[in-house]
């Protein structure tokens, strides 16, 4: 059971939950190219003092992507993004927790932001602007636009 389910108010129901894309796992694999191009050139070295240090360098590279793709997984995994049919809720993190929960009736407006890659690959950061000029934005949402529309529609709703 989500942060979302334990926290419904009563007569509170789930409309829709948004996820994170897996783009957001994109990031890591930028410093395993690199430690994988560096072991390759490494590996080609005839037993040359400079392999050692190659070996050393790619180990780094490495290193930082499963630091990169660890942190990556956390996020995947402790963030939450409900519409229910009274507000909605979202929570980020797991020791170091960020939650926000807006009435229906409190959404001035919902934004959306998709950067290029964003548009082709479909994710993008929802920017939930409340009553008072508070935004809260959301990175890497999957299917930016759905969300967009259902919390559109539960407004409309009057919920």
């Amino acid at each position: 059971m989500g942060y979302a389910e334990q926290n419904l108010m009563p007569g509170e129901e789930i409309v829709y939950k948004a996820k994170l894309h897996w783009a957001l796992f994109l990031r890591p694999i930028g410093p395993i190219i690199i430690a994988f191009i560096i072991f390759l050139v490494a590996a080609g070295q005839n037993k040359n003092s400079d392999a050692g240090f190659l070996y050393c360098l790619s180990g780094v590279f490495l290193i930082f992507a499963i630091l990169y793709g660890f942190g990556a997984l956390m996020t995947f995994v402790t963030t939450e993004f409900a519409l229910t049919n009274k507000r909605v809720i979202a929570k980020t993190g797991w020791l170091r927790r960020r939650s926000m929960e807006l009435l229906l009736q409190k959404v001035e407006s919902i934004g959306v932001a998709q950067p290029i890659l964003g548009r082709i690959l479909n994710y993008g950061t929802i920017i939930v602007t409340g009553t008072g000029g508070t935004k809260e934005p959301f990175n890497n949402i999957s299917d930016p636009m759905e969300l967009r529309k259902r919390v559109n529609a539960q407004v409309a709703l009057g919920g």
